[in-house]
């Protein structure tokens, strides 16, 4: 079962998110959606995964850009991201007690917003 509470936690602060760079509905920016996968509720930009609240992992998926994740690891409370016991290197997973703290949250929203943005369309 998704954490809604984290949903709608997450929902918010990718709203402000993208409002804060003139990016929100009705300005021609971009298009956010959800999907339910990998075991929890996911949010993505221009069709692109920028984070997924998952039950599986036990927190917050967050993509992240390849070049900055072993500092971003660093962070607490932050862990690899493994799929069938592979390392996904362009993600991480953000245990859920750290984001209690709404500015916590928003940080690790905003670098999975960044980073979906920055991939190439397919």
């Amino acid at each position: 079962m998704v954490d809604e509470a984290l949903g709608a936690r997450v929902r918010a602060a990718l709203a402000d998110h993208l409002a804060a760079r003139g990016a929100g509905a009705g300005s021609g920016g971009s298009a956010v959606g959800e999907k339910r996968m990998f075991g929890g509720l996911a949010f993505l930009l221009d069709g692109r995964m920028a984070v997924v609240v998952s039950t599986r992992s036990g927190g917050l998926m967050v993509r992240v850009p390849i070049e900055d994740r072993g500092e971003l690891l660093a962070s607490a409370g932050v862990r690899p991201m493994q799929m069938r016991g592979s390392d996904m290197r362009g993600w991480v997973v953000v245990d859920t007690a750290v984001l209690a703290d709404d500015a916590v949250l928003r940080r690790w929203v905003a670098i999975g917003a960044r980073t979906a943005a920055s991939v190439p369309a397919r």
